[in-house]
């Protein structure tokens, strides 16, 4: 117990990357308060987040890294990053320019579950920005 006590009371910051060696990562709108996205850091991720203070993530299907707006220019600028009670996860108080979804939106929540089903979704935000314009694949 005590070791538990430690790191929910400690502050010293530890964090708990899972057996694949990385720790999920909410993006969120420091101004708004909106959730833009949610990612994962390895340990380099992490930490150029920190160095470098421009969010910088870790793509599990291309298995490298990857700095937030190196292609659309949509970065997330670092204001804040907190951590959770035992170490892994984190929520970065994000600063953003333009929408942070790569199929258009501000937020990748854009839908959500219709009230009363368990299959149906509805869409809850409008797109802000054309995808096929600045992703040019």
């Amino acid at each position: 117990m005590a070791a538990k006590q430690s790191i929910e009371e400690s502050l010293e910051f530890i964090p708990k990357f899972d057996d694949n060696g990385l720790i999920s990562a909410i993006a969120q709108d420091a101004k708004t308060g909106q959730v833009l996205m949610v990612a994962y850091m390895n340990r380099a991720a992490l930490d150029l987040t920190i160095q470098t203070g421009l969010a910088t993530y870790f793509s599990r299907t291309r298995r490298k890294l990857w700095r937030k707006g190196e292609e659309s220019g949509h970065i997330q600028k670092i204001e804040q990053i907190l951590v959770d009670c035992d170490q892994d996860c984190l929520i970065l108080k994000v600063t953003v320019d333009a929408g942070q979804c790569h199929v258009g939106y501000q937020s990748c929540f854009y839908r959500a579950l219709k009230k009363g089903s368990g299959k149906e979704l509805k869409f809850v935000a409008e797109k802000v920005y054309n995808p096929e314009k600045i992703y040019k694949k």
